[in-house]
């Protein structure tokens, strides 16, 4: 696959999941927790010009999309989506005599510790809500360890992390199947993506309110996402619940719960789908 292709398949990404409706979460249809859709756009648009260019490792990858990214903007837009998107941008350009769920197994086993240094320097220029100290790999020490050893040890805490140490099964096992049965429903991209983004809320206690609060908030939030995707399935038209959302997206906001996480999580299965459909 050409390097435009996956430019451009990770840009398609990043702004079918800001069309979409994602409670808690930064969307079209409202800003939050101090930051606007325009400055995901302009992240987008800046990570999308070198997260594909040809010969980087993903760990250089990882620190010149963030480096990117703060040259447009100047708070933390898209880390966890260039975590997850950087070794599936490896994995596409790669040699297609395998598919790509193949190649990207190949490309996390083939993590070194350099990858590990240079993705610790991006996590910490980009300083994510949340991010404490720890008492082994810390990512402000210089590492001992390649990046998807790192990520292991964060696994149980981490749903981003976690995806390293299980290939990705997130995103093509739960994710894209959800997706593809709601555009099978709907036939209507920004809907599924609600429901995608609505279902990973849902599976999963999202690790970035868990980071920010604790556990107990975030398996709350699952639950009530939980009754809320259940609920829209059960309309012909989406649309029609387009309001309870909207109330959902003010009370997370309010309280300044966002499942950050799930978004990053969306945004790469969007990715992952477009780039096997292509592949």
């Amino acid at each position: 696959m050409s390097p435009q292709q996956v430019a451009e398949a990770f840009k398609a990404a990043c702004m079918a999941e800001l069309a979409a409706l994602k409670p808690g979460n930064v969307h079209i249809f409202a800003d939050g927790h101090g930051m606007v859709v325009q400055q995901f756009i302009q992240s987008a648009e800046a990570v999308a010009t070198v997260i594909a260019q040809p010969g980087l490792t993903v760990g250089a990858r990882i620190l010149a999309s963030i480096n990117a990214t703060w040259q447009v903007v100047d708070c933390n837009t898209n880390l966890g989506i260039v975590l997850l998107c950087a070794p599936l941008a490896q994995a596409a350009l790669g040699d297609e005599g395998s598919s790509l769920r193949d190649r990207l197994e190949q490309v996390l086993k083939a993590l070194t510790i350099r990858d590990a240094e240079l993705a610790f320097q991006a996590i910490v220029r980009a300083s994510p809500g949340g991010l404490g100290d720890s008492a082994q790999h810390d990512v402000r020490d210089a590492p001992q360890i390649t990046l998807r050893e790192a990520m292991r040890e964060s696994a149980q805490r981490d749903r981003i992390a976690w995806q390293y140490a299980h290939e990705f099964a997130d995103i093509f096992d739960f994710g894209i199947s959800h997706y593809e049965a709601a555009i099978k429903r709907w036939n209507n991209p920004a809907w599924a993506t609600t429901v995608l983004y609505l279902a990973f809320v849902a599976e999963f206690p999202d690790s970035h309110i868990v980071r920010k609060y604790d556990l107990d908030q975030a398996q709350e939030v699952q639950q009530v996402a939980k009754r809320h995707l259940q609920a829209m399935l059960q309309h012909e038209n989406p649309k029609l619940y387009q309001r309870d959302l909207m109330q959902f997206d003010t009370e997370l906001k309010s309280r300044r719960l966002n499942p950050g996480t799930s978004a990053d999580l969306t945004v790469a299965t969007l990715m992952a789908y477009s780039l096997k459909k292509a592949d």
